[in-house]
């Protein structure tokens, strides 16, 4: 079966938009199943409490690893509006995800928000994370950067 990457990252980005229209940060993340399915999204949960760790890659594989059993989620992909920082690669790591398909690329983001207290960004790509690791992650991204990068227009003055 091959599964449509873009179709599955315009989901995330989609997704990223409805976080911004919900007044958070404009990021989001999807878990898609074995056969191309969406399983689950997430918007970034920075508000309402300010918690900076409530990047929707982090909290949608918490809400992943305690749904689902490991050698099923070994199957699935994380699919984002944006790289995964190195805490949410972590995440996806423990977690044992087959693949994550990301949209702006870390250094694309950064040019975006600039140095904002809230999205103080962590340039380390996901690629050099996964690699520490024991277990292979693969990466596909960045792509569609465009249409990830045209949420952010304004979120971050």
């Amino acid at each position: 079966m091959t599964i449509d990457h873009e179709k599955l990252l315009r989901v995330a980005i989609d997704e990223s938009r409805k976080a911004r229209e919900a007044g958070n940060h404009p990021f989001a993340a999807i878990l898609v199943g074995p056969e191309g399915e969406v399983l689950m999204t997430q918007h970034n949960a920075y508000q309402p409490n300010r918690d900076m760790t409530g990047h929707a890659e982090r909290v949608l594989m918490t809400r992943a690893s305690t749904t689902y059993p490991a050698g099923f989620l070994k199957e699935c992909s994380m699919y984002t509006s944006a790289e995964p920082c190195a805490m949410c690669a972590g995440a996806a790591y423990w977690v044992g995800m087959k693949r994550v398909v990301y949209a702006l690329s870390e250094k694309q983001l950064k040019q975006i928000t600039g140095n904002h207290p809230e999205n103080p960004t962590l340039d380390l790509p996901c690629r050099e994370v996964f690699e520490s690791g024991q277990r292979q992650v693969e990466v596909i991204g960045p792509m569609l950067s465009e249409e990830a990068a045209a949420v952010h227009v304004g979120a971050w003055d």
